[in-house]
């Protein structure tokens, strides 16, 4: 059973969490009111997993994310983040935070991504030392709208993305979120159209009218284009779903992402924070992704910066 670290330093938050995390039946969870107190905690067990508030006395969720990542690289850290707190997030994000989930969202977002999060840091190892040795390749699928398919597509990217300098496990695995979010998006704001008008659907109906509209038309017959072209320099990642498209360049603008559901701007955040580009076609209905190596050089810290 995984081992999951809830750190919070409200009691009340806390235990919201603590709860939907057990409610699971799938981890044990212990819990820190504060990032100091939950490095206490990392010392006598690592965990599998952090989830942490942002805003803490002593040592905040910022500071607890560089510490972790300093200490125990390979422990991934997923914030969760208060109204107004986005921007921190992304800030945190930039600097080594595998994932985030705005607190309004916990009871339908947590649990998924604190299992997306351990599944990809445990995914199978079998050919990592095989893939260690690829000089490159490049894949294309045509994916029926199927998120079995897209959790696959994302386990295979992440092996071939062991061949592409990136100084850690939990950077590949940031990598592999991003570009699961990318999918994601083309699934149900692409081609399935939900939240594409409004009113929104809750985000309670989001499975249910994804269920309904793959055996519908026009959905049930448009399809995700993906291309995974990996070296040792860089990664891309191109996205297409078969929808209607949106205004990219609207949505890339500052404030515009306020007016998206939070699903999206979370989706959208996430890509923008991880990957060196983000990039739209004029249709607004493919998404390019790109994150170069991060190459040794002869700095102390043993990392060369990489210009974005």
């Amino acid at each position: 059973m995984a081992r999951v670290l809830v750190v919070d330093d409200s009691a009340v938050d806390r235990k919201i969490v603590v709860a939907l995390l057990e409610r699971s039946g799938d981890y044990q969870v212990v819990h820190a009111s504060d990032g100091a107190e939950a490095l206490q905690a990392i010392e006598e067990s690592i965990p599998d997993a952090i989830v942490t508030d942002l805003l803490m006395p002593k040592l905040d969720g910022y500071g607890l994310v560089e510490a972790v990542k300093e200490d125990y690289p390979s422990v991934p850290v997923i914030l969760m983040t208060g109204k107004g707190s986005e921007e921190v997030a992304v800030r945190a994000l930039k600097h080594g935070a595998a994932s985030y989930v705005p607190k309004a969202c916990l009871p339908e977002d947590l649990v998924p991504t604190v299992q997306r999060v351990i599944s990809a840091s445990r995914e199978d190892r079998t050919h990592t030392r095989l893939m260690h040795h690829m000089d490159g390749c490049e894949l294309e699928f045509t994916l029926v709208n199927d998120l079995k398919l897209i959790h696959s597509a994302v386990s295979l990217f992440q092996q071939m993305l062991r061949c592409l300098p990136l100084g850690d496990e939990i950077e590949r695995l940031r990598v592999m979120i991003a570009v699961e979010e990318a999918l994601k998006n083309a699934y149900y704001h692409g081609n399935l159209e939900i939240g594409a008008s409004d009113p929104r659907p809750a985000r309670e109906d989001y499975m249910r009218l994804a269920l309904e509209r793959v055996y519908q038309s026009p959905y049930r017959d448009r399809r995700i284009q993906v291309t995974a072209r990996v070296d040792r320099n860089q990664a891309t990642f191109i996205v297409a779903d078969g929808g209607p498209g949106f205004d990219a360049i609207r949505l890339t603008e500052a404030g515009a992402l306020a007016e998206q559901d939070e699903t999206a701007r979370r989706g959208v955040s996430l890509m923008r924070s991880i990957m060196d580009e983000v990039s739209y076609n004029d249709a607004g209905n493919q998404v390019t992704l790109v994150k170069r190596a991060i190459h040794p050089s002869s700095d102390d810290d043993g990392l060369e910066t990489v210009n974005d």
